[in-house]
């Protein structure tokens, strides 16, 4: 089905995503809607989270808070969802559990375990269909936003997704994805593609339904090493960078700009920015002019890549940060994408977000 959208009035965003030359980084911030802005909490109401995903105007509205709030400050909005809900359309019970985060009652213990054959079994077109309430969300944000913004979906990348899906959770010493990686890794390889091509189908719907630009969020690529990096992560993104162009073909749809966030694989950034990718989203503990330094003359733009818990600091600091990043990622006006170096966490005082997005409009107007 076609939908009919205004057109947009700032594609900053999608220009910068490209690596066309840009009057000013673009800026978004990674959980922009979420629980630190009292609004969220107000329409949230007595809803549990997968409930306020679940329903396309809660989910829409709680989208567009942040983009009413910031007006003028922030360059794309990102659809209010989890990365979570591909492990519940492959079968698996998935919870938020209040003050500690999600909870797989009964996660993926070994190859033996029923649940691994099932999900295996789940074809890939099914899982992403299950998943209409977040596409009928995306065509519902695009419409209200009227064109004032782009709009961005995602998914999590197929490694951290089976991170949750075995350890049952969020992990510190991640032993049980360690002893499915090095006990089972055939295996584990082969949940990993079938994971993708749900990335993939999961993507191609969010486009068909109205994102302009998708992201695969890799948040515990930082557990593996670089030989395991390239044995278990990278072939599952690569596999989504290849086959999500070769699926909005077979569509009839047009290509969007594609991110991916390997979060904490910094040893793996030249391997990263080879991975069929147009924008990499980087964290705090990339420098920026080395990271320039390791990408060259490749047609890649950065993502990020401030630390979020400067936001909890003063202004002094947070202008510090800004001027830190614009130093190393803004020379050529081109390739850079204004963000934080993870997701804005509960605690941040809203109208620190405003100044700290203020700064890079600041000290960028005139560079």
């Amino acid at each position: 089905m076609e939908h009919q959208f205004e057109p947009l009035k700032n594609d900053l965003l999608l220009r910068a995503a490209r690596g066309e030359p840009i009057e000013r980084p673009p800026c978004w911030i990674m959980r922009q809607a979420g629980r630190y802005l009292p609004e969220y909490h107000e329409a949230k109401g007595t809803h549990d989270f997968f409930e306020c995903c679940r329903s396309p105007e809660i989910a829409s509205t709680l989208t567009l808070q942040p983009i009413d709030r910031f007006d003028g400050l922030l360059d794309a909005a990102i659809i209010f969802s989890d990365i979570l809900v591909i492990p519940q359309a492959l079968g698996m019970t998935v919870e938020m559990v209040d003050k500690k985060g999600p909870h797989f009652p009964h996660p993926l213990r070994d190859p033996e375990d029923p649940q691994y054959a099932s999900v295996l079994s789940r074809d890939p077109a099914a899982a992403a269909a299950a998943l209409d309430y977040v596409y009928a969300a995306i065509t519902l944000t695009r419409t209200k936003l009227a064109g004032r913004v782009p709009l961005i979906g995602f998914c999590g990348a197929p490694w951290t997704l089976l991170c949750y899906m075995v350890e049952g959770g969020g992990s510190k010493l991640f032993a049980q994805i360690k002893r499915w990686i090095y006990a089972h890794p055939d295996e584990s390889r082969r949940l990993l593609a079938h994971i993708a091509d749900v990335c993939v189908e999961y993507l191609a719907l969010q486009v068909r339904a109205g994102a302009q630009l998708v992201m695969v969020f890799d948040s515990w690529a930082g557990e593996l090493g670089p030989r395991e990096f390239q044995r278990f992560a990278e072939p599952s993104l690569r596999r989504i960078a290849e086959g999500l162009p070769r699926r909005l073909d077979e569509l009839g749809l047009p290509r969007v700009p594609m991110t991916v966030f390997p979060k904490g694989a910094w040893h793996s950034l030249d391997r990263a920015c080879d991975l069929g990718y147009d924008v990499v989203g980087l964290d705090w503990l990339q420098d920026p002019a080395e990271a320039v330094r390791i990408r060259g003359d490749r047609k890649v733009t950065f993502q990020g890549n401030a630390d979020p818990g400067v936001l909890y600091g003063t202004k002094e600091a947070m202008t510090e940060a800004v001027q830190t990043m614009v130093d190393g990622f803004w020379g050529g006006k081109r390739g850079w994408i204004a963000n934080l170096g993870h997701g804005i966490t509960p605690g941040v005082n809203p109208e620190d977000l405003r100044f700290f997005l203020s700064e890079i409009h600041r000290l960028t107007k005139s560079t």
